[in-house]
């Protein structure tokens, strides 16, 4: 989680990869084949890819479907943390760094407010939880501020209510809106094989979550009021972010940084935001800069 308004989290701890205990008493190096070369490592590297890329699209389906417990204080804060971030952040809250940062340990948690930004807006990798009201809040803040031999204090629900009312999303400050024609005819149309060699498989040609393949569970969708209601407040930069570290869920990253913008392009103009002049850039302090939030109707001006 990078705050983009109340100070950077800390730095999360490298928490490793396991060792080879036989490789290293023959004095090679684990990640190593017998004859020197290096296969394992780079399965190992792909293994931990598609690690994070299952983590991620399960945190996001878990999104769609929120599961909260029954009243309960510290055992209800623990049961809609397992439900809904313990898939990246872990159950012992060691994450998945760098995408999932650790929560053992992270001064960040010590700021109730960024919590309650994080949870309700999301950020980056991590989806936003709309739905969790003060209730569930409270409960997994608390939670998470007291696991793990953190000691940051529990929050009251009339806290988390307080905060979760003045609360602005990371992308509040942004100057300019999916609506203002931020990518180009071109761009989007350039992306729309990438898209469906890639990507529809899972969320459909229609970007609506119905896979194309049958052999392939329901995922996210990308358009429309379900994609809106989890990405709205945030930024164009925290959807690339997320895209480009966690997809295609089955190789992350096997796209360079210009084809995963112009793949968000191709959804925004599928969503029905216009084009304009200028093609989206993979520059990360201008994609910052473009919210994503529902078209203004005339009963709105």
């Amino acid at each position: 989680m990078r705050d983009s308004g109340a100070g950077p989290l800390p730095a999360p701890r490298d928490v490793g990869t396991p060792q080879n205990p036989a490789a290293d008493r023959l004095g090679r190096d684990p990640s190593h084949a017998p004859d020197g070369t290096a296969p394992n490592r780079t399965r190992q590297q792909a293994r931990d890819k598609m690690t994070i890329a299952a983590r991620a699209a399960s945190v996001l389906a878990a999104a769609l479907c929120i599961v909260t417990a029954p009243a309960g204080a510290q055992d209800e804060g623990a049961e809609i943390y397992e439900a809904n971030c313990a898939p990246c952040h872990q159950s012992d809250g060691v994450g998945e760094p760098p995408a999932f940062p650790e929560l053992a340990g992270n001064e960040g948690l010590a700021d109730a407010a960024l919590i309650i930004q994080r949870v309700h807006y999301g950020l980056e990798a991590m989806p936003a939880f709309p739905d969790f009201g003060a209730e569930e809040i409270a409960a997994v803040a608390s939670y998470i501020r007291s696991s793990w031999e953190n000691d940051f204090g529990t929050l009251s629900e009339d806290e988390a209510e307080e905060l979760l009312a003045s609360v602005e999303p990371p992308g509040g400050g942004a100057s300019q809106s999916i609506w203002d024609g931020v990518y180009t005819e071109e761009q989007a149309s350039g992306a729309r094989l990438i898209y469906q060699g890639a990507c529809a498989a899972c969320h459909g040609t229609r970007m609506n979550g119905a896979p194309d393949s049958a052999d392939m569970s329901p995922a996210p969708p990308l358009a429309g009021t379900a994609f809106m209601r989890h990405w709205q407040g945030s930024t164009v930069g925290s959807l690339y972010e997320f895209t480009r570290v966690s997809m295609p869920i089955s190789n992350p990253g096997q796209f360079s940084d210009q084809q995963y913008i112009d793949i968000i392009a191709y959804m925004l103009s599928y969503h029905g935001a216009p084009a304009g002049d200028e093609p989206l850039e993979p520059d990360l302090e201008a994609l910052n800069d473009i919210r994503i939030e529902p078209e203004e109707t005339d009963d709105q001006e």
